[in-house]
């Protein structure tokens, strides 16, 4: 993959594959040759959390096939239309967290700057599915808020980009962003949460290589890759251009039942990661966000499986298991 910078008055090859993004539930069926009795469901889920999914991505699914891991992550389905006890519109009690608009500041040392509510790609188990983002996001030209919490809070030396997808920015709006962070003297690393470099690897630019790699804040991308098959050709180009330009890249992984549920599944994830310069980091148990519960695997089980996962990969490619909850200041292991 050549990483390039665009001349200004064109529109960028990755904002270009964005806007091509299947959002039409009857063209997804169409694209994926999937049977048609499905379609009134998956329409009436889409259209409470909608479907997008870049066709760079749906070219992995294999046609035709119903049950593929890939598939289930982004196709709207009735399961989602049942309400589930213990699961809820905003699980992790965010919105009761924020210090200033779009910051939330639950751990200590690092506070979460929620940017935009867009994403490359909905996954239907997405804990935000029903966050206001309009409401309770740190948006461009309103910057300065969370801005000046940030420098009041001493202590703080990281911070964590989030969303929707903050890469989803445009580099022009990112690049003021990053530099206003780097004008706060206690900050030290940038952390940016994002799945665009692998469900769209065109957006690992040039601009987006120097914006990174110019600032003194230390640059970190959690990735987000829940199955081996997310690991194109060309996704894994983008990340090895990311590690050569220093930037740390780690994964969580969501477990989700029917989708990643075997350990030797996991196993051979933690590989393919590590072959592209990835490290696994956490494997989180599902967040009960309502509309998800069908994705939701047990404790019991996702202990049995952590434990054969243990016995088959060496312990640099374990990653901690952990359930995020609303109560503590850290993730909890479930080991």
């Amino acid at each position: 993959m050549v990483h390039r910078t665009e001349p200004a008055w064109q529109t960028p090859v990755w904002q270009q594959a964005l806007s091509s993004a299947l959002t039409d539930v009857d063209e997804l069926f169409e694209y994926l040759q999937l049977d048609k009795s499905q379609l009134p469901a998956s329409i009436a889920a889409a259209e409470k959390f909608r479907l997008r999914v870049p066709r760079s991505y749906a070219d992995l699914i294999t046609k035709g096939d119903p049950g593929d891991p890939l598939l289930l992550q982004i196709l709207p389905g009735s399961e989602e239309l049942r309400k589930a006890d213990g699961f809820s519109a905003d699980p992790l009690e965010e919105l009761a967290k924020h210090q200033a608009a779009g910051v939330i500041h639950k751990y200590q040392g690092r506070a979460l700057l929620i940017v935009t509510g867009a994403c490359a790609i909905n996954c239907r188990y997405c804990f935000r599915r029903h966050y206001p983002y309009a409401e309770a996001s740190a948006h461009q030209g309103q910057w300065q808020p969370a801005l000046e919490y940030l420098h009041k809070n001493k202590q703080i030396s990281e911070v964590i980009l989030s969303g929707g997808d903050p890469l989803a920015l445009h580099d022009g709006t990112l690049s003021k962003l990053v530099d206003a962070l780097q004008g706060i003297p206690h900050l030290k690393r940038l952390r940016i949460h994002s799945r665009m470099p692998v469900v769209l690897p065109e957006r690992v630019t040039g601009e987006l290589l120097d914006l990174l790699t110019r600032s003194h804040l230390q640059p970190v991308i959690v990735l987000h890759i829940n199955h081996p098959r997310e690991l194109s050709e060309a996704a894994r180009s983008s990340l090895e251009v990311l590690n050569a330009h220093g930037v740390t890249l780690l994964n969580q992984s969501v477990l989700l039942k029917n989708i990643n549920d075997e350990p030797a599944l996991l196993a051979r994830l933690s590989e393919t990661l590590f072959s592209a310069r990835v490290i696994p980091y956490y494997l989180h148990m599902l967040d009960r966000v309502q509309g998800a519960a069908h994705f939701e695997v047990s404790d019991a089980r996702a202990r049995e499986i952590y434990q054969q996962l243990r016995e088959m990969v060496p312990g640099y490619l374990l990653p901690r298991l952990v359930r995020d909850n609303s109560e503590t200041a850290y993730k909890l292991p479930i080991l």
